[in-house]
């Protein structure tokens, strides 16, 4: 795992180099927007999303230049998304990452704006990205666009089934979309950047979606095991919101069980790419054992 969390380090730093680029610091006072937008975006994480794609694109040959933009605008779309999901009238969350969220230091309206402003930069940035060609800017904006798009109706589906009794199959619904497709995304892009062959970008897409449930099966289990000081944000909220989890489907044990056929199938899958995938395992490793 040593080789793994130095990947991390190196995938968080060249990230956050670009993402200070192109969200620089403005020198305005502590309710700027531009302080708002920076407040949830460097609040820490591993940078998962981009490090999958990093990890993707180097798979297939691409140099860390033409990935990091996309990169950064993956991270953007992801953290727009927690600052809404933090908000009152969704999941009404006050820490994030071990400190306050957007509204709560900045206030409701600022930090959605915050988040509506990272959204719109995040297109931004890939289309004005001039290491890729225009083909694939299209590409890949459109990709963000349905993996954003699927994950805000993940996020409805989500508040919806708040108290009612749900199956698995809804629940992996929910998550497909809420969670499962911009991480799924995330790793098809650095396979676009890299210029996989279709078949090759197909099958990183379908291991990217596996490695989304996996990712949010994990992170259900985490919510009822683990403390709030080691997770950074308020443990046993999702059973205090009667969220529909996998461990309130199929029980804790099961939902472990589930964790690791998941991690046993992306494993055998990551075979068809050879040796240069590596990082891509993990990554995989680190997600399905993350705080045990």
């Amino acid at each position: 795992m040593h080789r793994t969390h130095k990947f991390f380090e190196e995938a968080a730093s060249l990230v956050n180099a670009e993402l200070d680029r192109l969200v620089p610091e403005s020198g305005q006072s502590s309710a700027g927007l531009e302080n708002a937008m920076r407040w949830s975006l460097f609040g820490g994480g591993k940078r998962l999303r981009p490090a999958l794609t990093l990890a993707a694109g180097r798979a297939f040959g691409s140099d860390d230049r033409r990935l990091l933009g996309t990169a950064a605008a993956i991270e953007m779309i992801h953290t727009y998304s927690l600052i809404h999901d933090d908000l009152p009238s969704m999941d009404d969350d006050d820490l994030r990452r071990g400190r306050a969220t957007c509204h709560v230091k900045f206030g409701e309206a600022t930090a959605i704006l915050a988040g509506d402003a990272l959204q719109a930069l995040a297109f931004q940035t890939i289309a004005e990205d001039e290491t890729l060609e225009p083909a694939e800017r299209i590409m890949l904006i459109s990709g963000l666009g349905q993996a954003a798009s699927k994950m805000v109706v993940g996020q409805h589906l989500d508040l919806e089934a708040e108290g009612k009794a749900v199956t698995l199959a809804e629940i992996e619904n929910i998550h497909r979309n809420k969670t499962g497709a911009l991480i799924a995304f995330a790793a098809e892009a650095g396979a676009v950047i890299g210029k996989a062959s279709d078949e090759q970008t197909a099958a990183v897409r379908e291991m990217g979606k596996k490695i989304g449930l996996l990712f949010q099966i994990v992170d259900d289990v985490l919510d009822i095991t683990q403390t709030t000081d080691l997770l950074g944000k308020t443990a046993g909220k999702d059973t205090a919101s009667q969220k529909a989890t996998y461990p309130s489907a199929i029980g804790l044990d099961a939902a472990r069980r589930l964790s690791a056929e998941i991690e046993a199938e992306l494993m055998n899958d990551l075979g068809g790419l050879g040796g240069e995938a590596e990082m891509l395992a993990g990554i995989i490793r680190f997600i399905a054992h993350r705080n045990n």
